[in-house]
């Protein structure tokens, strides 16, 4: 899988913004699907919530932690706890989003992310377990495994 192309530079190329506007991630989508749509949608899992199981998007999503703490992994990357004002994405298609739950288990965790979806496919869709077996071996050695 190809690294995610996220500018680290917040205000690169964006000189001309007024201070009070912050660029807080500037990614390069692999895709936007023709015809496709957009949302927002807003996350609040309770402390300790493991999150959606195993699943993936029609397209890319760029999300921002509002409150409290996301375990965040993609298939190919290591899982990350991506905090309260940072940002994250993926580039949804074929990846696997393995994990979105809260990394708190004593405090609520909310997320914002927008997205965009391909003509006629849901936002999520679910990995049965048969497909999670044939693709093990494109996941990120998992944290108890090291």
């Amino acid at each position: 899988m190809s690294e995610n192309p996220v500018h680290e530079t917040a205000h690169e190329g964006h000189e001309g913004l007024p201070p009070e506007i912050t660029v807080l991630q500037e990614v390069t989508p692999p895709f936007f699907p023709e015809g496709g749509s957009g949302m927002t949608i807003l996350v609040e899992w309770p402390p300790g919530h493991p999150g959606a199981a195993p699943h993936r998007h029609s397209g890319p999503a760029f999300g921002y932690v509002v409150e409290g703490a996301v375990r965040f992994e993609l298939e190919g990357e290591p899982e990350r706890v991506i905090k309260a004002g940072e940002t994250f994405w993926e580039p949804g298609g074929d990846v696997i989003h393995y994990q979105d739950g809260n990394a708190l288990s004593e405090a609520p965790t909310k997320f914002l992310v927008t997205m965009v979806c391909a003509p006629g496919q849901p936002m999520l869709k679910f990995v049965d377990e048969q497909e999670l077996k044939e693709r093990a071996h494109l996941r990120a050695p998992r944290p108890s495994e090291s």
